[in-house]
């Protein structure tokens, strides 16, 4: 069975953070870079699209969290944690979050984003044009790079999908090339 239709038969085919029905996408929670049961959820166009920042945050939208945050699924939780950090300031998000419980492993998975850290605190990524750089994106090089370490070189215009950042440096990320996984410094990357 794929990772799909699991996730569409655990959530009854219903947006897995608000419960709608229409337009539902697998979502891959970052920084994960496989599809699995275990790092997706199911979720419709309306949240996807803020959550990935499309569209700016509504915050009536998310009430729905009261009830999604306490999902068994903890890659449900995982995203119901995030948003409602995001949207702390409203006031009801904080009396959420003071109610929400997560074991250690899905809070570090869930602080993995930096969802958590004030904006003047956060580490922003940006590639070689000033675009911000989230988990997940794709980037292409746009110069010939030599792997250190390897005879290995990753070629101009490669590109490299569902690509991870590193928390603690703005100017690396981590990606797979030729199915190797590399360090790769921001300034030679470009956002598709």
């Amino acid at each position: 069975m794929s990772v799909l239709q699991t996730l569409q038969d655990r959530s009854n085919t219903t947006c897995e953070l608000c419960t709608s029905k229409k337009d539902l996408r697998q979502y891959t929670i970052p920084p994960s870079l496989n599809e699995n049961v275990a790092n997706d959820i199911l979720v419709c166009s309306t949240c996807l699209d803020q959550i990935e920042g499309r569209e700016d945050m509504d915050p009536n939208h998310w009430r729905c969290l009261n009830d999604s945050m306490w999902s068994e699924h903890v890659a449900v939780q995982i995203m119901a944690w995030r948003i409602l950090q995001r949207l702390r300031k409203q006031g009801w998000p904080q009396d959420l979050l003071d109610m929400m419980y997560l074991d250690e492993e899905a809070m570090a998975l869930a602080r993995a984003t930096g969802e958590h850290e004030e904006e003047a605190d956060r580490i922003i990524h940006r590639d070689a044009n000033g675009v911000i750089l989230e988990s997940g994106d794709a980037v292409v090089l746009v110069k010939d790079l030599k792997v250190k370490g390897s005879s290995m070189v990753a070629k101009q215009g490669t590109a490299v999908r569902n690509i991870r950042l590193d928390h603690e440096n703005a100017e690396y990320i981590e990606g797979k090339v030729d199915g190797q996984q590399i360090v790769i410094i921001t300034q030679y990357v470009k956002k598709l």
